[in-house]
């Protein structure tokens, strides 16, 4: 009988988006395929605490997972463990483990640091690694390479906390109105708002430095938002764009999690031609930001057919309704199939 691998599955964390990992969590952990791999439950709390959780599967859904049986937990920066750690009142347990699976979104998690953490301790991550991780994250320089690659980029400049506020209205200005305000290093559309007039700039920079020290200010690209599951390392396999479809403002936090007002068409209603496009596109964005394992490529789809990079999801949602999932079950890959796809590119068959 074939032992099983034993797959350290990361959740929660010390970030904004610490609810919507839990939900990708579950989800992953729901469709593993338990006959191949044993998943060894890793929460970090709202606080960054890490715990080894051996509880019901629905209490991560419901975010109750803190109440039941947990264990404080490390990971063993001996490169010969390939383990984590498990703090009990007595002793400390080791628990080597074939991969980690990070499901974080956000910062201290989707930014490079617990993947630089798990490259340290020598154990194999499902997923991009730390540099890549670090570019997607960070707005301003994902863009200055996906433009040195010769994909086309939104106009657009920084402002750090503490910079006149005159210098950031003269800049918007030349920019042109309107505009989209960001936190430079943020996800789930945290912080972002869509700027019309230059009255509202000072209270949009305000939001978005409660997200991070620094703001990119965007010119605002007409279109649509295209979607693209990219998967793979030396060899890519790319699923079906999508297609977001707005009624109105853009896609937000809100919107992202509910449809209130959106919906997501997958495949994209495109041409054939267009979606070959896109798909080319996705991929040399996809290898200018070294990343591997999976990701999922946005980019604006314009009236005249001009593709404009928008940002690169390094650990994108992974409920089985996400974007990225059912970009692959188009493509012909189920769900279930997937998470054993990405297992399979860093422990093998």
């Amino acid at each position: 009988m074939m032992k099983k691998q034993r797959i350290a599955v990361i959740f929660g964390g010390n970030s904004p988006e610490y609810g919507v990992s839990l939900q990708s969590a579950h989800a992953v952990i729901s469709h593993i395929d338990q006959s191949r791999y044993q998943p060894v439950l890793v929460g970090i709390d709202p606080a960054g605490q890490w715990f080894h959780y051996t509880g019901p599967l629905d209490a991560i859904a419901g975010d109750t997972w803190r109440n039941g049986p947990c264990t404080p937990a490390g990971v063993s920066l001996n490169p010969k463990d390939h383990a984590l750690l498990f703090f009990g009142e007595q002793e400390v347990e080791r628990c080597p483990v074939d991969a980690a699976f990070p499901i974080l979104h956000g910062r201290n998690g989707e930014d490079g640091t617990v993947q630089g953490l798990f490259q340290l301790a020598g154990i194999p991550l499902v997923g991009c690694g730390v540099l890549s991780s670090a570019l997607c994250m960070d707005k301003d320089r994902a863009h200055v390479l996906v433009k040195a690659a010769g994909v086309e980029v939104p106009k657009s400049f920084l402002v750090t906390k503490g910079v006149p506020q005159s210098q950031a209205l003269a800049q918007a200005e030349a920019l042109g109105y309107p505009l989209f305000v960001k936190p430079l290093r943020a996800g789930s559309s945290y912080g972002i708002t869509q700027v019309m007039e230059a009255q509202a700039l000072p209270e949009a920079l305000q939001l978005a430095f409660a997200y991070d020290r620094q703001v990119i200010v965007e010119e605002a690209i007409p279109g649509f938002e295209v979607g693209c599951a990219v998967m793979g390392g030396e060899v890519l396999t790319v699923g079906e764009p999508d297609e977001i479809e707005l009624s109105q403002g853009f896609f937000n936090f809100t919107e992202k999690y509910s449809l209130k007002t959106s919906a997501i068409h997958v495949p994209a209603r495109i041409s054939p031609e267009l979606t070959q496009r896109i798909k080319e596109t996705a991929q040399v964005i996809y290898r200018a930001l070294d990343c591997q394992g999976f990701a999922r490529v946005d980019v604006f789809l314009e009236p005249s057919g001009r593709i404009v990079f928008n940002e690169v999801n390094t650990i994108p949602g992974f409920t089985a309704h996400s974007r990225y999932p059912k970009m692959m079950q188009a493509a012909g890959i189920p769900f279930s199939v997937l998470i054993t796809r990405l297992i399979q590119e860093v422990v093998g068959e």
